[in-house]
Protein backbone atom coordinates (compact mmCIF):
# COMPACT_ATOMS: atom_id res chain seq x y z
CA UNK A 1 0.00 0.00 0.00
CA UNK A 2 2.38 2.73 1.31
CA UNK A 3 1.16 5.57 -0.91
CA UNK A 4 2.96 8.92 -0.88
CA UNK A 5 1.83 11.19 1.94
CA UNK A 6 -0.27 13.83 0.23
CA UNK A 7 -1.56 16.61 2.41
CA UNK A 8 -5.28 17.03 1.76
CA UNK A 9 -5.66 20.80 2.06
CA UNK A 10 -8.65 22.97 1.21
CA UNK A 11 -8.06 22.79 -2.55
CA UNK A 12 -7.72 19.01 -2.62
CA UNK A 13 -10.71 18.24 -0.40
CA UNK A 14 -13.28 17.81 -3.16
CA UNK A 15 -10.94 15.64 -5.22
CA UNK A 16 -10.16 13.39 -2.24
CA UNK A 17 -13.85 13.00 -1.45
CA UNK A 18 -14.72 12.29 -5.09
CA UNK A 19 -12.12 9.49 -5.22
CA UNK A 20 -13.68 7.82 -2.18
CA UNK A 21 -17.20 8.41 -3.47
CA UNK A 22 -16.57 6.90 -6.90
CA UNK A 23 -14.96 3.80 -5.42
CA UNK A 24 -17.86 3.36 -3.00
CA UNK A 25 -20.23 3.25 -5.97
CA UNK A 26 -18.19 0.99 -8.27
CA UNK A 27 -17.23 -1.40 -5.44
CA UNK A 28 -20.12 -0.96 -2.99
CA UNK A 29 -19.93 -4.27 -1.13
CA UNK A 30 -16.52 -5.19 0.32
CA UNK A 31 -16.29 -8.84 1.31
CA UNK A 32 -15.76 -10.09 4.84
CA UNK A 33 -12.12 -10.79 3.96
CA UNK A 34 -11.58 -7.26 2.63
CA UNK A 35 -13.09 -5.70 5.75
CA UNK A 36 -11.04 -7.89 8.08
CA UNK A 37 -7.92 -6.95 6.14
CA UNK A 38 -8.71 -3.25 6.58
CA UNK A 39 -9.31 -3.73 10.30
CA UNK A 40 -5.97 -5.51 10.63
CA UNK A 41 -4.25 -2.68 8.79
CA UNK A 42 -5.90 -0.22 11.17
CA UNK A 43 -4.60 -2.30 14.07
CA UNK A 44 -1.11 -2.07 12.57
CA UNK A 45 -1.46 1.72 12.31
CA UNK A 46 -1.94 1.85 16.08
CA UNK A 47 0.27 -0.97 17.33
CA UNK A 48 3.29 -0.20 15.13
CA UNK A 49 3.23 3.49 16.05
CA UNK A 50 2.13 3.38 19.67
CA UNK A 51 5.17 5.20 21.07
CA UNK A 52 4.99 7.84 18.34
CA UNK A 53 1.31 8.49 19.05
CA UNK A 54 1.98 8.79 22.78
CA UNK A 55 4.77 11.32 22.12
CA UNK A 56 2.80 13.34 19.56
CA UNK A 57 -0.29 13.65 21.75
CA UNK A 58 1.82 14.63 24.75
CA UNK A 59 3.57 17.31 22.70
CA UNK A 60 0.23 18.69 21.51
CA UNK A 61 -1.07 18.93 25.09
CA UNK A 62 2.14 20.34 26.53
CA UNK A 63 2.17 17.18 28.63
CA UNK A 64 -0.12 14.18 28.47
CA UNK A 65 0.18 11.32 30.91
CA UNK A 66 1.63 8.37 29.00
CA UNK A 67 -0.44 5.93 31.03
CA UNK A 68 -3.67 7.77 30.27
CA UNK A 69 -2.91 7.76 26.53
CA UNK A 70 -2.16 4.05 26.55
CA UNK A 71 -5.17 3.01 28.66
CA UNK A 72 -7.80 5.47 27.46
CA UNK A 73 -6.78 5.60 23.81
CA UNK A 74 -4.43 2.90 22.52
CA UNK A 75 -5.96 -0.02 24.41
CA UNK A 76 -9.55 1.04 23.79
CA UNK A 77 -8.99 1.28 20.03
CA UNK A 78 -7.22 -2.08 19.87
CA UNK A 79 -10.02 -3.63 21.92
CA UNK A 80 -12.62 -2.13 19.57
CA UNK A 81 -10.84 -3.61 16.54
CA UNK A 82 -10.57 -7.04 18.17
CA UNK A 83 -14.26 -7.03 19.07
CA UNK A 84 -15.34 -6.00 15.56
CA UNK A 85 -13.13 -8.59 13.86
CA UNK A 86 -14.45 -11.34 16.14
CA UNK A 87 -18.12 -10.57 15.50
CA UNK A 88 -18.06 -9.18 11.95
CA UNK A 89 -19.20 -12.33 10.16
CA UNK A 90 -22.32 -12.46 12.35
CA UNK A 91 -22.99 -8.73 11.95
CA UNK A 92 -22.78 -8.98 8.14
CA UNK A 93 -25.12 -11.96 7.88
CA UNK A 94 -28.51 -11.47 6.27
CA UNK A 95 -31.06 -11.61 9.08
CA UNK A 96 -34.24 -13.66 9.05
CA UNK A 97 -37.28 -11.54 9.91
CA UNK A 98 -40.80 -12.90 10.63
CA UNK A 99 -43.41 -12.55 7.92
CA UNK A 100 -46.98 -11.46 8.71
CA UNK A 101 -49.48 -14.34 8.45
CA UNK A 102 -51.41 -12.83 5.54
CA UNK A 103 -48.26 -12.90 3.37
CA UNK A 104 -47.09 -16.44 4.19
CA UNK A 105 -45.45 -18.37 2.52
CA UNK A 106 -43.44 -15.31 1.47
CA UNK A 107 -40.34 -14.41 3.52
CA UNK A 108 -38.64 -11.30 4.85
CA UNK A 109 -34.94 -10.61 5.27
CA UNK A 110 -32.77 -7.71 6.47
CA UNK A 111 -29.60 -7.17 4.46
CA UNK A 112 -26.87 -4.99 6.04
CA UNK A 113 -25.18 -2.86 3.37
CA UNK A 114 -22.45 -0.18 3.50
CA UNK A 115 -23.68 3.38 3.26
CA UNK A 116 -20.73 4.52 1.12
CA UNK A 117 -18.47 7.29 2.39
CA UNK A 118 -18.41 8.16 6.10
CA UNK A 119 -16.98 11.46 7.31
CA UNK A 120 -15.52 11.71 10.83
CA UNK A 121 -14.81 15.05 12.49
CA UNK A 122 -12.83 14.21 15.62
CA UNK A 123 -11.97 16.24 18.74
CA UNK A 124 -8.69 17.02 20.48
CA UNK A 125 -9.26 15.61 23.96
CA UNK A 126 -8.84 11.93 23.06
CA UNK A 127 -7.61 12.40 19.51
CA UNK A 128 -6.65 8.81 18.72
CA UNK A 129 -9.53 7.01 20.38
CA UNK A 130 -12.30 9.39 19.28
CA UNK A 131 -10.97 9.33 15.71
CA UNK A 132 -10.32 5.64 15.18
CA UNK A 133 -13.08 4.04 17.28
CA UNK A 134 -15.76 5.46 14.95
CA UNK A 135 -13.57 4.48 11.98
CA UNK A 136 -13.62 0.87 13.22
CA UNK A 137 -17.41 0.81 12.96
CA UNK A 138 -17.39 2.51 9.57
CA UNK A 139 -14.77 0.13 8.13
CA UNK A 140 -16.48 -2.94 9.60
CA UNK A 141 -19.68 -1.83 7.90
CA UNK A 142 -17.81 -1.70 4.58
CA UNK A 143 -17.50 2.04 4.11
CA UNK A 144 -14.78 4.34 2.81
CA UNK A 145 -13.67 6.88 5.43
CA UNK A 146 -12.55 10.50 5.42
CA UNK A 147 -11.24 11.95 8.70
CA UNK A 148 -10.82 15.57 9.75
CA UNK A 149 -8.78 15.80 13.01
CA UNK A 150 -8.79 18.77 15.38
CA UNK A 151 -6.59 21.79 14.76
CA UNK A 152 -5.55 21.72 18.44
CA UNK A 153 -3.53 18.52 17.95
CA UNK A 154 -1.44 19.23 14.83
CA UNK A 155 1.39 16.81 15.67
CA UNK A 156 -1.02 13.95 16.17
CA UNK A 157 -2.85 14.89 12.96
CA UNK A 158 0.36 14.95 10.92
CA UNK A 159 1.39 11.57 12.31
CA UNK A 160 -2.02 10.02 11.62
CA UNK A 161 -1.86 11.30 8.05
CA UNK A 162 1.60 9.78 7.59
CA UNK A 163 0.95 6.34 9.03
CA UNK A 164 -2.50 5.78 7.50
CA UNK A 165 -1.10 6.66 4.06
CA UNK A 166 1.30 3.73 4.46
CA UNK A 167 -1.51 1.26 5.16
CA UNK A 168 -4.54 2.50 3.20
CA UNK A 169 -5.17 3.52 -0.37
CA UNK A 170 -6.51 6.97 -1.15
CA UNK A 171 -9.77 5.29 -2.16
CA UNK A 172 -10.10 3.57 1.25
CA UNK A 173 -9.24 6.00 4.05
CA UNK A 174 -8.04 9.62 3.92
CA UNK A 175 -6.99 12.06 6.66
CA UNK A 176 -7.38 15.74 5.79
CA UNK A 177 -5.58 18.83 7.01
CA UNK A 178 -6.80 20.71 10.08
CA UNK A 179 -7.25 24.27 8.81
CA UNK A 180 -10.39 26.16 9.77
CA UNK A 181 -11.54 26.44 6.14
CA UNK A 182 -11.28 22.65 5.83
CA UNK A 183 -13.57 22.17 8.83
CA UNK A 184 -16.31 24.25 7.23
CA UNK A 185 -15.95 22.65 3.81
CA UNK A 186 -15.71 19.13 5.29
CA UNK A 187 -19.12 19.28 6.97
CA UNK A 188 -20.65 20.51 3.72
CA UNK A 189 -19.49 17.49 1.67
CA UNK A 190 -22.28 15.09 0.62
CA UNK A 191 -21.23 12.21 2.84
CA UNK A 192 -23.45 9.17 3.21
CA UNK A 193 -23.05 9.61 6.98
CA UNK A 194 -21.21 12.20 9.06
CA UNK A 195 -20.00 11.72 12.61
CA UNK A 196 -18.96 14.64 14.79
CA UNK A 197 -17.55 14.55 18.30
CA UNK A 198 -17.19 17.88 20.10
CA UNK A 199 -19.09 20.71 21.68
CA UNK A 200 -22.84 21.21 21.46
CA UNK A 201 -22.32 24.65 19.91
CA UNK A 202 -20.21 23.34 17.03
CA UNK A 203 -22.42 20.26 16.75
CA UNK A 204 -25.34 22.49 15.83
CA UNK A 205 -23.28 24.07 13.02
CA UNK A 206 -22.18 20.67 11.74
CA UNK A 207 -25.77 19.38 11.73
CA UNK A 208 -26.91 22.50 9.88
CA UNK A 209 -24.22 22.10 7.21
CA UNK A 210 -24.93 18.38 6.80
CA UNK A 211 -28.64 19.03 6.61
CA UNK A 212 -28.23 20.88 3.31
CA UNK A 213 -27.23 17.56 1.75
CA UNK A 214 -29.71 15.54 3.85
CA UNK A 215 -26.65 13.78 5.25
CA UNK A 216 -27.53 11.74 8.35
CA UNK A 217 -25.39 12.65 11.35
CA UNK A 218 -24.21 11.06 14.55
CA UNK A 219 -23.39 13.75 17.11
CA UNK A 220 -21.35 12.89 20.20
CA UNK A 221 -21.52 16.09 22.21
CA UNK A 222 -21.25 16.75 25.92
CA UNK A 223 -22.96 18.75 28.61
CA UNK A 224 -23.05 18.76 32.38
CA UNK A 225 -22.94 15.16 33.57
CA UNK A 226 -24.00 14.86 37.24
CA UNK A 227 -22.64 12.58 39.93
CA UNK A 228 -25.43 11.92 42.45
CA UNK A 229 -24.27 10.70 45.85
CA UNK A 230 -27.15 9.03 47.66
CA UNK A 231 -27.50 9.02 51.46
CA UNK A 232 -26.72 5.30 51.36
CA UNK A 233 -23.38 5.85 49.59
CA UNK A 234 -19.98 4.98 51.00
CA UNK A 235 -18.37 8.46 50.95
CA UNK A 236 -14.83 7.09 50.87
CA UNK A 237 -15.62 5.00 47.84
CA UNK A 238 -17.64 7.71 46.08
CA UNK A 239 -15.02 10.40 46.66
CA UNK A 240 -12.21 8.22 45.28
CA UNK A 241 -14.11 7.28 42.14
CA UNK A 242 -15.45 10.77 41.46
CA UNK A 243 -11.95 12.22 41.95
CA UNK A 244 -10.57 9.79 39.39
CA UNK A 245 -13.38 10.43 36.92
CA UNK A 246 -12.93 14.18 37.26
CA UNK A 247 -9.12 14.27 36.98
CA UNK A 248 -8.55 11.71 34.21
CA UNK A 249 -7.04 13.71 31.34
CA UNK A 250 -7.24 16.71 33.70
CA UNK A 251 -11.02 16.68 33.37
CA UNK A 252 -10.88 17.12 29.59
CA UNK A 253 -13.33 14.27 29.08
CA UNK A 254 -16.82 14.66 27.62
CA UNK A 255 -18.25 12.12 30.10
CA UNK A 256 -16.35 13.40 33.16
CA UNK A 257 -18.54 14.02 36.21
CA UNK A 258 -19.21 17.72 35.76
CA UNK A 259 -20.65 18.39 39.23
CA UNK A 260 -21.58 16.38 42.31
CA UNK A 261 -24.85 16.44 44.25
CA UNK A 262 -24.39 15.38 47.87
CA UNK A 263 -26.66 15.28 50.96
CA UNK A 264 -26.38 18.68 52.60
CA UNK A 265 -25.13 17.31 55.90
CA UNK A 266 -22.29 15.43 54.17
CA UNK A 267 -20.89 18.22 51.97
CA UNK A 268 -17.92 19.14 54.16
CA UNK A 269 -16.98 15.53 54.76
CA UNK A 270 -17.34 14.67 51.05
CA UNK A 271 -15.30 17.68 49.88
CA UNK A 272 -12.51 16.85 52.31
CA UNK A 273 -12.41 13.26 51.11
CA UNK A 274 -12.38 14.28 47.44
CA UNK A 275 -9.53 16.72 48.08
CA UNK A 276 -7.61 13.99 49.89
CA UNK A 277 -8.11 11.55 47.03
CA UNK A 278 -6.99 14.14 44.49
CA UNK A 279 -3.78 14.72 46.45
CA UNK A 280 -3.21 10.97 46.85
CA UNK A 281 -3.62 10.31 43.14
CA UNK A 282 -1.82 13.29 41.66
CA UNK A 283 0.06 14.95 44.51
CA UNK A 284 0.59 18.71 44.65
CA UNK A 285 3.60 19.00 42.32
CA UNK A 286 2.71 20.42 38.89
CA UNK A 287 5.63 18.47 37.40
CA UNK A 288 3.90 15.17 38.26
CA UNK A 289 4.00 13.14 35.04
CA UNK A 290 0.70 11.44 35.86
CA UNK A 291 -1.16 14.77 35.70
CA UNK A 292 -2.07 16.01 32.22
CA UNK A 293 -1.78 19.60 31.01
CA UNK A 294 -4.65 21.74 29.80
CA UNK A 295 -4.51 21.69 26.02
CA UNK A 296 -4.03 25.43 25.37
CA UNK A 297 -3.56 28.81 27.04
CA UNK A 298 -7.07 29.77 25.97
CA UNK A 299 -8.59 26.76 27.68
CA UNK A 300 -6.49 27.37 30.80
CA UNK A 301 -7.67 30.99 30.96
CA UNK A 302 -11.27 29.86 30.61
CA UNK A 303 -10.93 27.58 33.65
CA UNK A 304 -9.35 30.42 35.63
CA UNK A 305 -12.33 32.60 34.75
CA UNK A 306 -14.83 29.93 35.84
CA UNK A 307 -13.24 29.59 39.28
CA UNK A 308 -12.85 33.37 39.69
CA UNK A 309 -16.50 33.96 38.76
CA UNK A 310 -17.66 31.37 41.29
CA UNK A 311 -15.52 32.92 44.03
CA UNK A 312 -16.82 36.40 43.21
CA UNK A 313 -20.40 35.11 43.53
CA UNK A 314 -19.87 33.65 46.98
CA UNK A 315 -18.52 30.14 46.45
CA UNK A 316 -15.87 28.64 48.68
CA UNK A 317 -12.92 27.38 46.63
CA UNK A 318 -10.75 24.49 47.82
CA UNK A 319 -7.59 24.50 45.73
CA UNK A 320 -4.02 23.48 46.60
CA UNK A 321 -2.50 26.30 44.54
CA UNK A 322 -3.66 29.33 42.59
CA UNK A 323 -3.94 28.87 38.83
CA UNK A 324 -1.78 31.98 38.43
CA UNK A 325 1.11 30.30 40.26
CA UNK A 326 3.98 30.38 37.69
CA UNK A 327 4.97 26.76 38.36
CA UNK A 328 1.49 25.55 37.42
CA UNK A 329 0.72 28.04 34.68
CA UNK A 330 4.00 27.54 32.82
CA UNK A 331 3.19 23.83 32.44
CA UNK A 332 -0.51 24.56 31.90
CA UNK A 333 -1.28 22.23 34.82
CA UNK A 334 -4.50 23.51 36.36
CA UNK A 335 -4.63 22.96 40.16
CA UNK A 336 -7.67 20.77 40.91
CA UNK A 337 -10.46 22.85 42.39
CA UNK A 338 -13.54 21.98 44.46
CA UNK A 339 -16.27 24.61 44.47
CA UNK A 340 -18.63 24.60 47.45
CA UNK A 341 -21.92 26.52 47.59
CA UNK A 342 -22.17 26.55 43.79
CA UNK A 343 -25.36 28.19 42.52
CA UNK A 344 -27.10 28.18 39.11
CA UNK A 345 -26.09 31.83 38.58
CA UNK A 346 -22.41 30.92 38.43
CA UNK A 347 -20.92 30.37 34.99
CA UNK A 348 -19.41 27.11 36.21
CA UNK A 349 -22.95 25.76 36.56
CA UNK A 350 -24.05 27.01 33.16
CA UNK A 351 -21.28 25.65 30.92
CA UNK A 352 -19.64 22.26 30.54
CA UNK A 353 -16.47 22.63 32.63
CA UNK A 354 -14.08 20.36 30.71
CA UNK A 355 -11.37 20.67 33.31
CA UNK A 356 -10.34 19.64 36.86
CA UNK A 357 -12.98 21.73 38.62
CA UNK A 358 -15.72 20.05 40.67
CA UNK A 359 -18.72 22.05 41.92
CA UNK A 360 -20.50 20.38 44.86
CA UNK A 361 -24.20 21.04 45.45
CA UNK A 362 -26.13 20.03 48.54
CA UNK A 363 -29.63 18.57 48.63
CA UNK A 364 -32.11 17.67 51.41
CA UNK A 365 -34.73 15.48 49.77
CA UNK A 366 -34.03 12.51 47.51
CA UNK A 367 -36.27 14.04 44.84
CA UNK A 368 -34.12 17.18 44.50
CA UNK A 369 -31.30 15.73 42.35
CA UNK A 370 -33.86 14.23 39.97
CA UNK A 371 -35.65 17.58 39.61
CA UNK A 372 -32.33 19.42 39.22
CA UNK A 373 -31.19 17.14 36.38
CA UNK A 374 -34.58 17.23 34.65
CA UNK A 375 -34.70 21.03 34.62
CA UNK A 376 -31.57 21.12 32.43
CA UNK A 377 -30.37 19.74 29.12
CA UNK A 378 -30.12 15.97 29.16
CA UNK A 379 -26.57 15.00 30.04
CA UNK A 380 -24.24 12.70 28.13
CA UNK A 381 -23.59 10.69 31.30
CA UNK A 382 -25.02 10.30 34.80
CA UNK A 383 -23.34 8.70 37.80
CA UNK A 384 -25.12 7.39 40.88
CA UNK A 385 -23.48 6.25 44.11
CA UNK A 386 -25.21 4.32 46.87
CA UNK A 387 -26.47 1.01 48.22
CA UNK A 388 -30.21 1.70 48.21
CA UNK A 389 -31.54 -0.17 45.16
CA UNK A 390 -34.94 1.53 45.29
CA UNK A 391 -33.36 5.00 45.33
CA UNK A 392 -31.09 4.01 42.45
CA UNK A 393 -33.97 2.71 40.38
CA UNK A 394 -35.93 5.93 40.96
CA UNK A 395 -33.06 7.97 39.50
CA UNK A 396 -32.63 5.58 36.56
CA UNK A 397 -36.35 5.61 35.78
CA UNK A 398 -36.97 9.33 36.19
CA UNK A 399 -33.94 10.83 34.44
CA UNK A 400 -32.81 10.60 30.81
CA UNK A 401 -29.12 10.60 29.91
CA UNK A 402 -26.79 9.23 27.26
CA UNK A 403 -25.44 6.56 29.60
CA UNK A 404 -25.06 5.65 33.27
CA UNK A 405 -22.40 4.11 35.47
CA UNK A 406 -23.56 3.01 38.92
CA UNK A 407 -21.07 3.32 41.80
CA UNK A 408 -18.29 4.51 39.52
CA UNK A 409 -17.56 6.94 36.70
CA UNK A 410 -16.74 6.65 33.00
CA UNK A 411 -16.77 2.88 32.60
CA UNK A 412 -20.05 2.55 30.71
CA UNK A 413 -18.12 4.11 27.81
CA UNK A 414 -15.74 1.15 27.59
CA UNK A 415 -18.43 -1.53 27.15
CA UNK A 416 -18.19 -2.98 23.64
CA UNK A 417 -21.62 -4.62 23.93
CA UNK A 418 -23.34 -1.34 24.89
CA UNK A 419 -24.02 1.71 22.69
CA UNK A 420 -22.33 5.02 23.35
CA UNK A 421 -24.39 8.06 22.49
CA UNK A 422 -26.05 11.19 23.79
CA UNK A 423 -29.62 12.42 23.87
CA UNK A 424 -30.97 15.86 23.06
CA UNK A 425 -28.31 18.53 23.55
CA UNK A 426 -25.73 15.87 24.44
CA UNK A 427 -25.98 14.18 21.06
CA UNK A 428 -27.85 11.92 18.72
CA UNK A 429 -27.11 8.43 17.44
CA UNK A 430 -24.73 5.86 18.90
CA UNK A 431 -21.69 3.77 18.15
CA UNK A 432 -19.31 1.15 19.70
CA UNK A 433 -19.30 -2.51 18.72
CA UNK A 434 -22.34 -3.70 16.80
CA UNK A 435 -24.00 -0.33 17.41
CA UNK A 436 -21.30 1.34 15.31
CA UNK A 437 -21.74 -1.27 12.58
CA UNK A 438 -25.47 -0.55 12.53
CA UNK A 439 -25.01 3.22 12.55
CA UNK A 440 -22.81 3.06 9.46
CA UNK A 441 -24.93 0.46 7.65
CA UNK A 442 -28.21 0.45 5.82
CA UNK A 443 -30.33 -2.45 7.05
CA UNK A 444 -32.20 -3.01 3.81
CA UNK A 445 -35.53 -4.86 4.12
CA UNK A 446 -36.14 -7.41 1.35
CA UNK A 447 -39.50 -9.13 0.73
CA UNK A 448 -39.42 -12.39 -1.24
CA UNK A 449 -42.81 -13.19 -2.70
CA UNK A 450 -43.78 -16.84 -2.98
CA UNK A 451 -45.42 -18.23 -6.13
CA UNK A 452 -48.15 -19.55 -3.84
CA UNK A 453 -49.18 -16.07 -2.60
CA UNK A 454 -52.64 -14.85 -3.67
CA UNK A 455 -51.53 -11.21 -3.70
CA UNK A 456 -52.90 -10.83 -7.22
CA UNK A 457 -56.33 -10.86 -5.63
CA UNK A 458 -55.55 -7.32 -4.50
CA UNK A 459 -55.32 -6.09 -8.09
CA UNK A 460 -58.25 -4.37 -9.84
CA UNK A 461 -60.85 -4.74 -11.09
CA UNK A 462 -62.19 -4.93 -7.56
CA UNK A 463 -65.25 -6.96 -6.79
CA UNK A 464 -66.40 -9.81 -4.60
CA UNK A 465 -62.87 -11.27 -4.41
CA UNK A 466 -61.49 -8.14 -2.71
CA UNK A 467 -64.35 -8.19 -0.18
CA UNK A 468 -63.50 -11.77 0.74
CA UNK A 469 -59.79 -10.99 0.94
CA UNK A 470 -60.41 -7.88 3.03
CA UNK A 471 -62.52 -9.92 5.45
CA UNK A 472 -59.71 -12.50 5.73
CA UNK A 473 -57.05 -9.80 6.25
CA UNK A 474 -59.13 -8.14 8.97
CA UNK A 475 -59.44 -11.45 10.73
CA UNK A 476 -55.69 -12.06 10.51
CA UNK A 477 -54.92 -8.54 11.77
Amino acid sequence: MDRPVERVGPNALQEAFHRLFEKSRTEPAPTLEQRLDRLQRLRAVVSENEARFVAAISADFGHRSQTETVIAEIMLVLSEITHAAKHLRKWMAVQRVPTALQFVPARNRLMPQPLGVVGIISPWNYPLQLTLAPAVGAIAAGNRVMIKPSELVPRFSALLTEVTAKKFGADELVVTGVEEEIAKAFAALPFDHLMFTGSTRVGRLVAEAAGRNLTPVTLELGGKSPAIVDRSADLDQASERIAYGKLLNAGQTCIAPDYAMVPEAAITDFAGKVEGQMRRMFGSDPANKDYTSIVSDRHYARLEALVADAAAKGAKIIQAAKPTDPAWKRLRKFPPAIILSATPEMTVMQEEIFGPVLPVIGYREASEPIAFVNQRDRPLALYWFGKDDAARDQVLARTVSGGVTVNDCLFHFAQAYQPMGGVGASGTGAYHGEWGFRTFSKLKPVFYRSPLNRLADLYPPYGAKIARLEKLMRWMS
